[in-house]
């Protein structure tokens, strides 16, 4: 009896082995939350599992939280809940938000430093870098996707015109005699953008080197005020205010709508994101060129560099340092040439790092897909400057919304430009200082 008491305990044990060693050497979790939908949201994922897979300590686990916005607003919400992620994507918009959450984030220099990570600020892009940077050069949040504008052409539409098709206009002036010839074609959508704050005014703004605000556009401080209703934001927006009441440019939203009008070949030209380059390449069964965004030549020095779009990865604070080992190790790994350069082939997306503009260069990839290294030229064609280097201001989110109701008003004939963007700058400033008050 004794003897069979024996081999049951020793069967036990041996059962119980495994999950004991499972238990000793369970993964440490890291939550990711995040605002990718569609085949961007496929990549991250993929992402995440490649990583999951390639080391046995750590697992990232990916979560959809909404849009950019909604992401942001849960991200804030769950840390004042005590139940906050350990990395948060949010939007350049909301850059300066974050940096007024004292407490709620920890750092990218920190977390590198602390865990150890090797981390070298340097092999960073300057002009993507320098948007999440503090004024001491200290990395802030990981940027991820980066992108900046540029003009899509559809081919076919130009040569049924009568254009040349490989016609690459570099000026407004010259994209309007496009414009014309389009109409007197027939087509109904001779062009539309996405997301028209940020190309038609900021990125307008950076573009010629005028402040869309001041201090720096907030990178000097937070007493700043708006500054998009000077001479040529004026110019830009009445120009785009008489073509859209000639049937030059059609207005499709606020966000990216006018993506599915241009890949469905609806409209002919498009001002969009290069990360729309994805989607263009894989839906549009038309020929297509990507280019430059136009600039206006009689503005002094132009055109300088256009700025960054996209979102970042915050880490928040309040989590344990083994944790934030694994966060580390996912950063550096989402930062390693090969995840950057297949990223920025996959999406249109900046490659964040020089090694990975070097890397998708020796693979032929430019080569292959004309056009697609037009946004890492376009922006770092010159250094930045106060005025290029990127915007900065508290809640910008809803200046933007501001923004977006006025140009409306343009695009509908119920305004003049000049009226619609003081009315915007007015009305933003309100926003500004509500928001330099809640950071004393």
């Amino acid at each position: 009896m004794k003897t069979r008491s024996m081999l049951s305990a020793a069967t036990a044990l041996t059962v119980a082995l495994p999950a004991m060693v499972g238990m000793a050497q369970a993964q440490t979790q890291v939550q990711f939350w995040h605002a990718f939908t569609g085949r961007l949201g496929e990549l991250l994922e993929k992402q995440v599992s490649d990583f999951n897979a390639s080391q046995d300590e750590y697992e990232v686990v990916a979560t959809l939280k909404g849009n950019y916005s909604e992401a942001l607003n849960a991200g804030i919400a769950a840390f004042r809940a005590g139940e906050q992620p350990h990395i948060l994507q949010v939007f350049e918009v909301g850059t300066a938000t974050m940096m007024a959450a004292e407490g709620a984030i920890k750092p990218v220099y920190e977390v590198m430093a602390e865990a150890e990570a090797e981390f070298d600020p340097n092999a960073y892009l300057a002009p993507v870098a320098g948007y999440y940077t503090n004024t001491d050069g200290e990395m802030l949040s990981l940027p991820y996707n980066s992108s900046t504008p540029v003009l899509y052409i559809n081919k076919n539409a130009l040569e049924e015109a009568g254009l040349d098709p490989e016609t690459k206009p570099a000026t407004w002036p010259e994209v309007e005699e496009i414009l014309v010839k389009l109409k007197e074609a027939g087509s109904e959508c001779p062009l539309t953008t996405a997301w028209q704050s940020w190309i038609h005014l900021e990125n307008l703004s950076a573009y010629h080197n005028v402040p869309f605000a001041t201090e720096a556009n907030g990178f000097a401080g937070t007493n700043t005020e708006l500054a998009f209703n000077g001479e040529l934001q004026v110019k830009h927006i009445d120009k785009m205010g008489a073509w859209a009441k000639d049937g030059l440019f059609s207005y499709s939203g606020r966000r990216n709508e006018g993506g599915a009008r241009f890949r469905s070949g609806e409209c002919a030209m498009f001002t969009e994101s290069s990360a729309g380059y994805a989607g263009v390449k894989a839906e549009a069964d038309f020929p297509f060129t990507v280019t430059n965004l136009p600039y206006w030549a009689d503005a002094e020095g132009a055109p300088y560099n256009t700025i960054i779009g996209g979102a970042s990865l915050w880490v928040m604070s309040g989590h344990e340092a083994e944790e934030y080992a694994g966060v580390a190790a996912f950063l550096n790994y989402l930062s390693s040439a090969e995840v950057q350069a297949q990223w920025h082939q996959d999406t249109g997306y900046l490659p964040i790092t020089t090694a990975a503009y070097e890397l998708t260069k020796e693979q032929g990839f430019y080569e292959e897909n004309p056009g697609t290294d037009i946004a890492i030229l376009q922006m770092t064609g010159k250094a930045p400057t106060d005025n290029s280097k990127g915007i900065r201001l508290g809640n910008f989110d809803q200046v933007r919304a501001i923004i977006d109701e006025e140009l409306e008003a343009v695009w509908q004939g119920q305004k003049d430009a000049k009226a619609a963007l003081d009315e915007a700058a007015s009305r933003g400033n309100e926003l500004l200082r509500r928001f330099e008050q809640s950071t004393r």
